[in-house]
């Protein structure tokens, strides 16, 4: 087993420790509202100490992003292979949204240019993020074929709807209501999303 210096151990511990922080962070506030005075004061230390781990807000955001991608595809990879596409897909939003009411997934803008920048001049971000977008859309295909989803709307739209659902601001609005269980309230989402709205075989 290769020797880890203590003071690499240290150094990397503490950069796991500010990606927590930025994520519990961005995931109260958003990206905007964050700052990185926030992100040291969150973890008693100077502001110096983090910008010796990441020299700007948005390499710290890509960072966390990353973190994210590799938890999200580690998560669906421990699905169980029982269920089917479209049960994976549901689970893998009930995760997101279940992440998200517990303040650990990340409100990133998507009208900064300069995050836009940073993250897709980031290879480690963008070959996490085709890869789990190869994954998901490998599913929504799956559940197409095998008449769980619709065929008549393109893979690309219903991907990108699975992944709105994740940031849709009704969720907060719902929960911080108090009137809903989370637990509930992910249920209700998930099949609203899935499911629709309509009443099956129901005139439009």
């Amino acid at each position: 087993m290769e020797h880890i210096p203590f003071k690499e151990q240290q150094f990397k511990a503490r950069e796991s420790a500010v990606i927590d922080a930025a994520n519990r962070l961005m995931g109260q506030k958003g990206y905007d509202q964050m700052t990185m005075d926030d992100v040291a004061a969150e973890l008693g230390i100077s502001k110096g100490i983090i910008y010796k781990h990441f020299p700007s807000k948005e390499s710290l955001a890509a960072a966390a992003m990353i973190r994210l991608l590799q938890e999200t595809l580690a998560m669906l990879a421990a699905l169980p292979p029982s269920l089917s596409a479209r049960g994976k897909l549901e689970a893998a939003l009930a995760w997101a949204l279940r992440r998200r009411a517990e303040g650990g997934l990340p409100l990133l803008p998507a009208n900064s240019a300069a995050l836009q920048k940073a993250l897709l001049a980031n290879l480690g971000y963008v070959g996490q993020l085709l890869q789990l977008n190869a994954a998901v859309t490998a599913l929504v295909e799956e559940a197409r074929q095998d008449g769980s989803l619709r065929r008549d709307l393109p893979a690309e739209v219903m991907v990108h709807v699975i992944y709105a659902r994740t940031c849709d601001p009704a969720f907060d609005f719902l929960k911080d209501t108090g009137r809903h269980p989370v637990d509930t309230l992910i249920e209700h989402l998930v099949a609203s999303c899935f499911g629709g709205l309509a009443v099956p075989g129901s005139p439009p």
